[in-house]
């Protein structure tokens, strides 16, 4: 959701300054300060609407294009998400046996473009979608916050009115299975720049069952841990840690899920080497979500487990709707709201005041979302 945005940028594109990574920027961006100061002060912002947004019939080579900017590393993480967009969707095509993914290209004028593939009706899905986004643009200070974990300190120097110009690319996903045994599983990996001299990497894959299997969590969990051993011996301690943290559903007092590993502001280490982890984790997702569901996608449930499913599916709304940092980036910046939506189930529930009997599966798991376990 994050990249599903496209941002409400004015009628012409502003001056954008590279990052860090290819070329010097002092007096560029003392010149796209001033054009930033005269766009605040005489241009009015594009109102940003489905309608801004217009189909492409045909596959661009590249969405890759706009402000100045650190290309190659553009180009690269473009590649990287578009091949994986690809195989992770054939591979989930295979596993539901029933459905195909549909896919809309799309584009906005001086904003950027994507493509979003969405499996509906399926025999093991209700719903799966995986979309690739490349947008950039100028962002207003409330965007800068959303977008990023440091976001506060990103527009600390910024002048009343002034905007950022940013671009970013990044692949976005989130599969809901029809059987209340079968987890959702969601993937979010993207490569930001401004010209606030800054650059990051961003991302995580997270898994949120409604039914404890101690086996499934730690296959999860352990893939993803030997991803992050093979890159940095710290990362898994601290992305699942931060992952914990982050999907902490503050008003419940519960997490949405399971966790996995979530990371942001990663730009510590040369580019080549973060955009390699993103790489290997997103070549994990299957192996690490593919067995799971093909165990669990033909177990027998009752009636009371498939309404306790709509119940965490529902906490799974509050979450993105509520405190989930790309959505709120994604409505805040007025991007393509289809796209921004897409990680939402097709149904959900509410109940009021829902307390899962003492004893029970759904007590166990429940104290799973309120206490984070290690599960590897």
């Amino acid at each position: 959701a994050l990249l599903a945005s496209s941002v409400a940028a004015s009628s012409r594109p502003l001056g954008f300054v590279s990052s860090p990574l290819s070329v010097p920027r002092s007096k560029a961006r003392a010149a796209t300060r001033s054009r930033l100061a005269m766009a605040s002060s005489t241009e009015t912002d594009v109102s940003i609407g489905w309608e801004s947004f217009k189909p492409l019939e045909q596959v661009p080579d590249s969405m890759v294009r706009g402000p100045e900017g650190n290309e190659a590393m553009r180009r690269k993480m473009e590649k990287i998400c578009r091949e994986a967009q690809l195989s992770i969707t054939k591979q989930i095509e295979e596993l539901d046996g029933k459905a195909k993914f549909a896919e809309d290209i799309w584009e906005r004028p001086n904003g950027g473009g994507g493509y979003s593939r969405v499996l509906k009706d399926g025999a093991v899905f209700e719903k799966a979608g995986c979309s690739l986004s490349v947008v950039y643009g100028d962002l207003p200070p409330d965007a800068v916050r959303a977008a990023t974990e440091r976001g506060a300190m990103r527009i600390e120097n910024l002048k009343p009115g002034e905007r950022v110009p940013f671009f970013a690319v990044g692949l976005s996903s989130v599969m809901h299975p029809r059987n209340p045994m079968a987890p959702t599983m969601h993937f979010n990996y993207r490569y930001f720049e401004t010209d606030q001299g800054t650059w990051w990497f961003g991302g995580g894959t997270d898994i949120t069952p409604a039914y404890l299997f101690e086996e499934d969590m730690k296959h999860f969990h352990g893939t993803y841990k030997d991803v992050c051993d093979k890159h940095d011996p710290s990362y898994y301690a601290r992305f699942k840690a931060w992952a914990d943290d982050y999907f902490l559903i503050k008003h419940r007092g519960e997490r949405r899920g399971l966790g996995g590993i979530f990371f942001d502001d990663q730009n510590d280490k040369d580019p080549e080497q973060h955009a390699a982890f993103a790489e290997d984790c997103l070549a994990a997702v299957c192996p690490a979500y593919v067995p799971i569901v093909a165990k669990r996608k033909d177990m027998e449930f009752t009636e009371e487990q498939k309404q306790w499913q709509q119940l965490r599916r529902g906490r799974y709304v509050e979450f993105n709707l509520v405190y989930d940092r790309g959505t709120v980036f994604g409505l805040k910046t007025g991007g393509r709201i289809e796209s921004i939506l897409m990680s939402l189930p097709e149904t959900a529930r509410w109940e009021y005041n829902v307390h899962p009997t003492p004893g029970t599966p759904e007590a166990e798991i429940m104290d799973c979302y309120k206490n984070p376990r290690n599960w590897v």
